[in-house]
C-alpha cells in the first residue's frame, strides 16, 4: 500500500480522504489556496502547502504546482477527489508520466468519457441502452433544427464536454432552439474550452439513477447497485438515496449487468458511476459516466458497508478486488442531502461569514464537512457547507432521522438551503417516493408563491 499520497483537492471531500489515509496508516499531502488557509483540511493533512491565490486556476487547476508539491513532498500517488481535476485526462497523464500513480482510471479512459458523443458512442457499442440522438456534434443552428424536426420536439440541447448541468437545455420548438443553440455553445466554450452540442430525444419527467462500480487492473468488477439522484435543481443533484424508492430488482439488475458491460468495454479501472435517465416504464437510457468519486458516495458506502475510498487505494496499487458480486447485499437504506450557502428561493450563492454551526447527533448519522462554525464561505468554489447522511433499517426510518436532523441543524450568519430541504423530505410526494427530476419545479417552487 502507498505510504503517501497527495489529495489534489479541497473541501469535504480533501477531509473524507484523509480520515480513510488516517487509518489505513497513509500519510496525506493536502494542497490549498490562500482562501483555503484555515479549512479542517488543511490541519488534517500530516503536510499541508500553499499552491497560489484563491481562484481555481491559480491554485487547485495550477497543474505544474501540484506536481512539484507531490515530488517535494515524497507522495508516491495523487487523489484527485470530485470536481476540479478529476476527470481532466491530461493531469492523469502527466502525473503517471511523474512517476506517480493516479488514483484513478486511465487517462484515455477519462478523455473517452468526457467526450458525452464518443461516450455514447462506446456504450452503443457495449450493448448499453442509448437515448436516440445524434452520433456527432451539431454544426450550426440549422442543422440544430432539421435535427429536431427528425426526431420530434421536445428535445435536450447538450454540452458534448463538461457536466453540472452547464450547456444544457430542454428545448419544445424551433424558435427556443434557435435561442439556446448558441448560448449553450458560447457557455461551453467558456467553462470547459469545447463548444461542440449535441442533440438527444428528451425523457420527459424521468428519474436520475446510477449505478456504483469498482473495478481492478485485473479485470475484476462489481457493482455496488444504484443510488437515485433526481431531486435536483438548475440540474444538479441536491438529495441522493441508495437505493432508488421504486426500482424493481429485475431492473435493478439489469443496470447492474449494463453498468458491468460498460466497464468490460473500457478496460475500466478504480471507482466510477454510470448514470442513467428511467422513465416510468423502468425503461432506462445511458445518460454518462463519471470517471471518478461521486459527490453522493456515502449513500453506497452506507448500505454496502464498504469503504469506497480505500477501495480507490488498493486497486490503484495494484491489488486485486476482494469483493465478489454474490457477496454484495442491500443493508437498510440511506439518504444524503447537500447543504449550501445558497438562497433557498433563487438557489443562487450567498457566500459570507459562517458564525455558527450546531450540527445533530444521534443514531445512523453522518457529517462531511468543508467548512466549520465562525469560517467563511468564499465566493471562489462551489458553495456547499457541508453533507448530512442518515442511514436506517428502511426508507422510512431514514427519512424520519433525516427529518429529526434537519430540525436539528442550525447555521446562522449566511443564507442556506435548509428550509428547502426541510420542505422536500417532509413532502408527502417525497415520502411516496415520487421522486422524478421534476420534483422541485412541481412541488417545491409552487410552495414559495404560498408563503
Amino acid at each position: 500500500m502507498f505510504q503517501k499520497i497527495l489529495i489534489a483537492n479541497r473541501g469535504e471531500i480533501a477531509s473524507r480522504i484523509i480520515r480513510t489515509c488516517q487509518r489505513l496508516n497513509i500519510q496525506t499531502v493536502a494542497v490549498y489556496s490562500e482562501a483555503d488557509q484555515k479549512a479542517p483540511y488543511v490541519q488534517m493533512a500530516d503536510e499541508s502547502y500553499l499552491i497560489g491565490k484563491p481562484r481555481v486556476n491559480e491554485s487547485y487547476l495550477n497543474v505544474d504546482k501540484i506536481l512539484q508539491v507531490a515530488k517535494d513532498s515524497g507522495a508516491e500517488a495523487i487523489h484527485p477527489g470530485y470536481g476540479l481535476l478529476s476527470e481532466n485526462a491530461e493531469f492523469a497523464k502527466r502525473t503517471e508520466e511523474a512517476g506517480l500513480t493516479f488514483i484513478g482510471p486511465d487517462a484515455d479512459v477519462i478523455a473517452k468519457m468526457g467526450d458525452k458523443i464518443a461516450a455514447r458512442a462506446e456504450m452503443k457499442a457495449a450493448g448499453v441502452p442509448i437515448i436516440p440522438g445524434t452520433e456527432d456534434a451539431v454544426a450550426n443552428t440549422d442543422d440544430a433544427k432539421k435535427i429536431a424536426g427528425e426526431f420530434g420536439y421536445p428535445v435536450m440541447l447538450k454540452a458534448a464536454a463538461g457536466g453540472g448541468g452547464i450547456g444544457m437545455q430542454a428545448v419544445y420548438n424551433d424558435e427556443e432552439l434557435e435561442k439556446a443553440f448558441e448560448g449553450n455553445s458560447k457557455r461551453a466554450q467558456a467553462f470547459f474550452g469545447d463548444g461542440k452540442m449535441f442533440i438527444e430525444k428528451l425523457i420527459e419527467h424521468p428519474r436520475h439513477i446510477e449505478i456504483q462500480v469498482l473495478a481492478d487492473r485485473h479485470g475484476n468488477a462489481v457493482h455496488l447497485f444504484e443510488r437515485e439522484c433526481s431531486i435536483q435543481r438548475r440540474h444538479q443533484k441536491v438529495v441522493e438515496e441508495a437505493p432508488s424508492p421504486v426500482l424493481s430488482e429485475a431492473t435493478r439488475e439489469k443496470m447492474g449487468e449494463s453498468a458491468l458491460k460498460a466497464v468490460a468495454s473500457l478496460g475500466y479501472s478504480n471507482a466510477g458511476t454510470i448514470e442513467f435517465l428511467v422513465d416510468d416504464e423502468e425503461n432506462f437510457y445511458f445518460l454518462e459516466m463519471n470517471t471518478r468519486l461521486q459527490v453522493e458516495h456515502p449513500v453506497t458506502e452506507q448500505i454496502t458497508g464498504i469503504d469506497l475510498v480505500e477501495q480507490q487505494l488498493r486497486v490503484a496499487d495494484g491489488e486485486h478486488l476482494s469483493i465478489q458480486q454474490k457477496d454484495l447485499i442491500i443493508d437498510g437504506h440511506a439518504i444524503e442531502v447537500r447543504i449550501y450557502a445558497e438562497d433557498p428561493n433563487t438557489f443562487y450563492p450567498s457566500p459570507g461569514k459562517l458564525t455558527k454551526m450546531v450540527l445533530p447527533e444521534g443514531p445512523g448519522v453522518r457529517h462531511e464537512l468543508a467548512v466549520e462554525g465562525d469560517s467563511q464561505v468564499t465566493p471562489f468554489y462551489d458553495p456547499m457547507i457541508a453533507k448530512l447522511v442518515v442511514h436506517g433499517e428502511n426508507r422510512e426510518d431514514a427519512i424520519e432521522r433525516l427529518t429529526k436532523a434537519l430540525h436539528e441543524y442550525e447555521i446562522e450568519g449566511i443564507k442556506c438551503n435548509l428550509t428547502m430541504l426541510k420542505r422536500v423530505v417532509t413532502h408527502e410526494k417525497f415520502k411516496e417516493g415520487e421522486t422524478k427530476t421534476t420534483f422541485v419545479e412541481n412541488y417545491y417552487l409552487p410552495t414559495l408563491t404560498n408563503h
